[in-house]
């Protein structure tokens, strides 16, 4: 099997070609024991020759020393590797190369030539190839030391500036006044490769070894030849080195590897498997980008970058561990909330003003910039456009300063992935390993998580943003296809293995793990019974669409009840309520503000009202139903149990006119938390989290509710109408426990929903002696006394089984404490 180096200087490429034989290591004879010294591992004892005889070529910076067996042993260890040829008449020819960094020992032995050659003087002549020039000819020639037993021995000593290189020679010998060549059995010279060895198989992808050292590590099944592609410091869509590896060395089982002793003149590198494409390795934790020449559809865009991460100080960093049911997470995405990374960090006292703790980034893997980033070209690198200075490097570390600012100030940081899919139809996965890496039944885009490569690739993926970036947890986009039997959403196994090995992997033992069921392909929530053994939390769209069925008259209360005690429905089984993560709006969709101001045919799916006028609108009662609905909506979510979703700018009236795609959203308006609206819902959504946090023992439970702590009422005291379409009006009384393993207890709460258009009467229930019933929350009052604390002197006092009057479109809030 023949490999190769290929060199593409400018537009020509250049291809040399070497026969290579799996290593092997064999015993030295006595004499050569004597003076220098083998180990069985492949580590060689470096040398220190006598000038017998030298050659120079300062030009090319190269250094030829030739010897005998005059060595002695220096306490510098030395890489060997090993090569053997077979020669056109059956001999054969041995040669190790011991290296360490520039310098190359090249120990050269030939056995087992016919008779007359024993007879007369070898020797030998070479030349280095690097890049398609040559840099001393085969005229060079040094004699072979003929030994008692008939072998003839060589070792040269050879610096070289660049690696890798090629060491080629010939052997000859004068026999009968003829100069006869020797050469390999298939005709050609010697050839060794300098710098270059077999390498390992793991870890796949690049890891750097020391001592400038890079490692190669690629999975490929299908492929018949793969080669190795460096790109120089110009950003050419050409590569400037090619290396065919070899299937006998540079192979072992579906893993092919090689090692580098140098790339310092390299920036970037890619893998070609099949045809003419070049393709980016799966595990590359950097990517550059090429430069596309006019026409050439031969090369990916996008290739894996060799630098080593950036160093970064984690010095007091400490992961936070959160209750996951005293979490509040706020979802953004970069680009539209601050453009950057390092702009995140500058935005600690807005999260902490509404009482942020959790902040969820959508993906942020390195995706294509066209279809948005749900369509990763990649699972290990940071998107760079989020860096300050555009590239891998600074986007790494801005990441990492990000993470620290927000542990610093107690938010934890979430990341959403996307392992279902890529953004490359032709240039990704595909090129490498098609029918190991893409299910059979889908389109060229999709991955096939149930195959074992898909999955080791997921969890190095997971392991390498906690280990490295500190990630607290992630939320899992299009999860149902992770479960799915085939790749394809229809089929699902109750048992997945890709989930289950997530779940109880040692080094994920601390990671949130969030299924959401929303797929960028369709825009749509495909929901099933998610296999989570206790680990995962999901996505709650079932809130999502009860809350908003119920808010603009429709649906049946049994539904909204069901969403407010914890989505028991699915989280009773083994769960908590904690592990609903509940939203009423998301980055795809409509926005708050467009939730209440757009519906129509186009917009079913939305269950969105527009609260009586189509858009943007100055009718005042309109205006007036559409603030309260909005107030609705916050407070039903921080009054449910389970962990509240806020979506990026709904606190601040972001609008995007109605649209759907999330091409079309809006970025955030900084400018706009001054407005009069920005300022009333945040104070808002800041009471309420200040709220879930005073009464942690009725909204921050770990446990459903009790069915004796919780009493329903419908209009007018009476019995709710759980299964009466018509019926829109709710009102529930939760009981404080006298728990010792929650905090104080305070009073009762009591809470009540209408949804009618017209008015209806809450009573408020019993409540013990000396308490008395105080209104936090009524939606439909202006700013600011629509809400207050219970120490606030304007705070209005109730009796028991006093009637309340709630308007059209209102929810309120009561608790029972102490008069005073």
């Amino acid at each position: 099997m023949a490999n190769s180096f290929a060199v593409c200087p400018g537009k020509i490429s250049q291809r040399f070609s070497f026969s290579w034989r799996p290593p092997f290591l064999k015993q030295a004879s006595e004499a050569k024991k004597k003076n220098s010294k083998f180990i069985k591992t492949g580590i060689f004892t470096g040398r220190n020759f006598g000038a017998i005889k030298e050659q120079r070529s300062e030009r090319h910076g190269l250094r030829v020393v030739a010897a005998g067996l005059n060595v002695s042993e220096e306490n510098h260890e030395r890489r060997m590797n090993c090569y053997r040829f077979q020669t056109e008449g059956g001999g054969s020819v041995s040669v190790s190369v011991a290296e360490k960094q520039f310098t190359h020992t090249v120990s050269i032995e030939v056995s087992g030539l016919s008779l007359h050659f024993y007879e007369q003087n070898l020797s030998l002549s070479w030349q280095i190839s690097r890049f398609g020039s040559l840099y001393d000819s085969h005229n060079n020639q040094l004699p072979l030391v003929q030994e008692s037993d008939g072998r003839h021995t060589l070792d040269m000593e050879i610096e070289t500036g660049e690696l890798p290189t090629l060491l080629s020679f010939l052997i000859h010998s004068s026999f009968s006044g003829d100069e006869i060549a020797v050469r390999t059995a298939k005709k050609s010279s010697f050839r060794v490769p300098l710098g270059f060895s077999p390498g390992k198989t793991m870890p796949l992808g690049v890891s750097f070894c020391g001592e400038g050292r890079v490692n190669f590590a690629l999975f490929s099944r299908s492929a018949e030849r793969v080669t190795l592609c460096l790109y120089e410091k110009d950003h050419s869509n050409l590569p400037s080195l090619e290396i065919e590896l070899d299937p006998y060395m540079n192979k072992t089982g579906d893993i092919w590897h090689a090692s580098l002793e140098s790339v310092a003149n390299y920036v970037s590198y890619g893998y070609r498997c099949h045809g003419d494409l070049v393709h980016m390795d799966p595990y590359a934790v950097t990517i550059k980008k090429l430069t596309p020449g006019n026409h050439d559809l031969s090369f990916s865009s996008f290739v894996g970058g060799l630098q080593k991460s950036p160093y970064f100080d984690w010095t007091g960093d400490v992961r936070l561990r959160l209750p996951s049911e005293k979490l509040v997470v706020y979802r953004l995405n970069v680009g539209d909330f601050t453009g950057n990374f390092l702009g995140i960090s500058e935005k600690m006292k807005y999260f902490k003003s509404l009482g942020i703790n959790a902040v969820l980034l959508e993906p942020i893997l390195y995706f294509d910039e066209k279809q948005g980033p749900y369509f990763p070209h990649n699972f290990f690198c940071p998107m760079d456009m989020y860096g300050p200075d555009v590239d891998a490097e600074s986007s790494i570390n801005s990441v990492k300063e990000m993470v620290k600012c927000l542990h610093m100030n107690g938010i934890e940081i979430l990341l959403e992935v996307v392992f279902t899919h890529t953004a490359d139809k032709s240039h990704g996965f595909q090129g490498i390993d098609k029918f190991s890496y893409c299910p059979e039944s889908r389109d060229e885009s999709s991955l096939n998580c149930n195959k074992v490569v898909v999955q080791k690739l997921i969890i190095d993926s997971l392991r390498h943003w906690v280990i490295d970036f500190h990630i607290d947890g992630f939320c899992f986009v299009n999860a149902a296809q992770l479960a799915s039997l085939d790749g394809s959403i229809p089929q699902f196994s109750s048992r997945p293995s890709l989930i289950e090995s997530i779940s109880f992997d040692p080094v994920l033992s601390d990671t949130r793990f969030i299924a959401d069921s929303w797929s960028p392909h369709d825009l749509s929530c495909h929901e099933f019974d998610f296999p989570h053994w206790g680990r995962w939390a999901e996505m709650n769209s079932k809130f999502c669409r009860d809350a908003r069925n119920f808010l603009r008259g429709e649906g049946v209360l049994s539904d909204l009840a069901t969403r407010l005690c914890g989505s028991g429905d699915m989280f009773s089984d083994s769960r908590s309520p904690a592990h609903s993560f509940n939203f009423f709006a998301r980055n795809s969709g409509l926005s708050l503000v467009d939730l209440v101001s757009f519906s129509g045919e186009k917009l079913l799916q939305e269950f969105s009202w527009n609260c009586g006028m189509q858009g943007a609108t100055s009718d005042p009662g309109v205006l007036e139903t559409r603030l309260k609905q909005i107030r609705n909506f916050m407070f039903l979510l921080f009054v449910s149990l389970g962990v509240p979703v806020l979506n990026m700018g709904d606190e601040c009236g972001l609008s995007n006119g109605g649209k759907t795609s999330l091409f079309d959203r809006s970025p955030f308006d900084w400018d706009c938390i001054e407005t009069n609206f920005a300022r009333q819902i945040m104070q808002f959504v800041a009471f309420l989290t200040s709220l879930r946090n005073r009464r942690s023992d009725i909204f921050q439970r770990k446990t459903f509710y009790k069915s004796e702590n919780i009493l329903w009422y419908g209009a007018d005291y009476s019995e709710p109408k759980w299964q009466e379409p018509l019926s829109k009006f709710l009102a529930l009384k939760l009981k404080a426990e006298n728990d010792e393993e929650l905090p104080c207890c305070e009073g009762d709460l009591f809470v009540a929903f209408n949804a009618f258009d017209v008015s209806s009467t809450a009573v408020l229930p019993e409540a013990p002696e000396d308490y008395k019933w105080f209104r936090l929350v009524d939606t439909s009052f202006e700013f600011p006394g629509f809400f207050s604390d219970y120490n606030d002197p304007d705070c209005l006092q109730y009796s028991q089984l006093q009637s309340y009057e709630l308007k059209p479109h209102t929810c309120c809030l009561f608790e029972a404490r102490v008069c005073s």
